[in-house]
């Protein structure tokens, strides 16, 4: 039953799992670039005796870093999600093929 169901609608779960992986991997790249970036703010704070704008770190390095990467990630994986289909498809025509013979 799940076979039928998957020829019928497959771009539902390709987008599906692009946009879960594109969310998940862009929430994970823009904590580690936040944490960074208030470490340097925070470092480049003390050696210039300032008072440390996090704001900044948050406007300006963490948030554009992560929409970056998720540009990256979700194109990387819709182009492998579309490959996958592909060679399904191909390597199932195959099969129907070789059953019919």
């Amino acid at each position: 039953m799940g076979r039928t169901q998957e020829r019928r609608h497959p771009w539902a779960g390709i987008s599906a799992r692009v946009f879960a992986f594109t969310f998940l991997l862009t929430l994970m790249s823009f904590a580690v670039a936040l944490l960074l970036s208030i470490l340097g703010t925070v470092i480049y704070a003390a050696v210039e005796h300032v008072a440390p704008n996090l704001a900044f770190a948050y406007r300006h390095i963490a948030f554009p870093i992560a929409l970056a990467i998720g540009a990256v990630v979700m194109i990387v994986t819709l182009a492998i999600e579309i490959r996958n289909y592909r060679q399904r498809r191909i390597l199932a025509g195959i099969e129907r093929s070789a059953m019919s013979n």
